[in-house]
């Protein structure tokens, strides 16, 4: 491995030990229609997104809701601390595309139209308020050099 893949390597595993993951695989909804509530909670506090899914209406909201619950659980294992729902954002949400489950409809005339089931995968990232503070103050001191 060269010496500028190495940094980048290193760097990104500081990142990874002041972050928190959680993954769904195989959720059974559409990924455009998961995107589009990612896009609304994407930045925002814990308790700001904990708001937005539980009044919200979309049918993906539960299953953001219970991620984002279990993101908070790993966050309060991982660092063996209580959850400040102030200083705690969701720094990360990736949508992905699933499998897709293929069917087919009867139609007019002995054909068949096919009817795609998709799903998706989703990743949510939790990180500190002051840990992305204390990063970027550690990243601008290394640029200046």
């Amino acid at each position: 491995m060269g010496a500028r893949k190495k940094l980048v390597a290193d760097a990104r595993k500081e990142a990874k030990k002041l972050t928190c993951e959680a993954k769904a695989v195989a959720v059974p909804t559409s990924p455009r229609k998961m995107r589009l509530l990612a896009d609304i909670l994407r930045g925002k506090d814990i308790l700001d997104a904990l708001n937005i899914l539980t009044f919200s209406t979309k049918h993906a909201s539960k299953t953001v809701e219970k991620l984002l619950r279990s993101a908070i659980a790993n966050w309060e294992q991982k660092f063996n601390a209580k959850a400040d729902e102030s200083e705690l954002f969701i720094k990360e949400i990736k949508v992905d595309s699933g499998r897709m489950l293929k069917r087919f409809q009867p139609a007019p005339q002995g054909r068949a139209y096919r009817i795609r089931k998709r799903s998706n995968h989703l990743t949510l990232n939790l990180a500190s308020r002051n840990a992305a503070n204390a990063e970027t103050t550690i990243e601008d001191s290394t640029n200046e050099n």
